[in-house]
């Protein structure tokens, strides 16, 4: 299916996001093409749903992970929104969620679906496969296969 230019400029967008935020940690960019009244609506627990708290997740990673590195493996969009299938890669070399750093390293899976609107994201529904991080990390028991 062929997407409309619209489209395109959404994931354009996204990707931006991936690539230059999450990838090299410009937060140039983030003020950029993020609205300011975004809202993400999985936001992590305890966390506020705004702007603020995307950006303070995304250094929280940065630091944590300071060569973390996107592999986008597919996006798609429908009107404004835009999915990406990602795997962001790193070595563990400060405090993630209250683990000390390890020198490990990670691959987490995750999906995103990110409301583009005139350019900015404006909504946030997510999935990162969290705890396979944490067991990589060494910070979370391997899962029983028998359960």
């Amino acid at each position: 299916m062929t997407r409309t230019p619209e489209e395109d400029a959404a994931v354009a967008v996204v990707r931006r996001n991936v690539e230059e935020v999450q990838g090299t940690g410009d937060f140039a960019v983030f003020e950029e093409i993020f609205a300011d009244d975004f809202v993400d609506h999985t936001q992590q627990p305890g966390m506020p749903a705004d702007k603020a708290s995307v950006r303070h997740l995304y250094g929280a990673l940065r630091e944590a992970f300071p060569d973390l590195t996107p592999e986008i493996r597919w996006q798609s969009a429908e009107g404004g929104l835009v999915t990406t299938f990602k795997i962001l890669r790193g070595t563990h070399r400060g405090d993630f969620f209250g683990l000390p750093a390890t020198g490990r390293t990670m691959a987490m899976a995750g999906i995103d679906a990110m409301s583009v609107v005139d350019g900015k994201i404006t909504g946030h529904w997510g999935f990162a496969d969290m705890n396979a991080v944490l067991q990589q990390l060494g910070g979370a028991p391997e899962e029983d296969p028998s359960v």
